[in-house]
């Protein structure tokens, strides 16, 4: 189910963004040129159960080897930009400017992160995603050199585990996103989710930036 904002009559600000979200819906655009957005609400939603996340074994190997760095929303707007370039299998973006411009708001509210893969100081990674009360919404993320963003995303897990979120929203699921476990459930079940996570305090910010023993305490525990 989707709608154009063109037929709506109120602006759409990183408030109502929020409440947005708040109600199971989030925007996206037909194209970076397309200076419209559409709201979107799958009949089946993607989540990640965080009690179940399946981290493959070769992937926890690159883990213990701590090819990366990991950094929590010091590139924000670079990590933004990287989703929207062309990748294979993904030539066009649905990330335009009126996208980077509402997140690069909900960024400095604090209703946004990145979660940031470097190599010798230069973004290989990352992904970016809206927090909400003890929801967390994943919107994109992108890799430059292999396992980055599955690295961010176990990283991510680690960190929302700890700081006590109840929801991992991946919007719709992939083969990728299976890997880890991801699942598709209904629109009603995935309401009464949402709506009791939103009235659960989380914090994004307690494990601080530093999160390397959390991980590697996850992936030893994770099948």
């Amino acid at each position: 189910m989707s709608a154009r904002d063109d037929d709506v009559v109120f602006e759409v600000t990183p408030h109502v963004l929020l409440k947005a979200y708040a109600c199971g819906v989030f925007p996206m655009a037909e194209s970076v040129d397309d200076p419209g957005l559409f709201w979107v609400e799958p009949d089946n939603r993607g989540l990640i159960p965080l009690d179940s996340f399946h981290i493959p074994k070769s992937l926890k190997k690159t883990i213990r080897q701590g090819r990366f760095e990991v950094r929590i929303n010091t590139a924000f707007r670079a990590v933004m930009e990287a989703c929207a370039e062309p990748a294979p299998g993904r030539q066009e973006t649905w990330i335009n400017q009126r996208i980077l411009s509402l997140y690069g708001d909900l960024f400095d509210m604090g209703h946004c992160h990145s979660v940031e893969c470097w190599q010798d100081d230069r973004l290989v990674g990352g992904l970016y995603g809206v927090s909400l009360g003890a929801a967390f919404f994943g919107e994109s993320m992108f890799s430059r050199v292999p396992d980055a963003s599955k690295v961010a995303l176990v990283h991510l897990v680690a960190r929302l585990n700890k700081g006590g979120y109840q929801l991992l929203d991946t919007q719709f699921t992939t083969d990728h996103l299976e890997k880890f476990g991801a699942i598709s459930i209904p629109k009603d079940q995935y309401q009464v989710l949402l709506e009791t996570a939103l009235l659960k305090p989380a914090d994004f910010h307690s494990l601080g930036g530093a999160t390397s023993d959390c991980i590697l305490q996850l992936a030893s525990q994770t099948s």
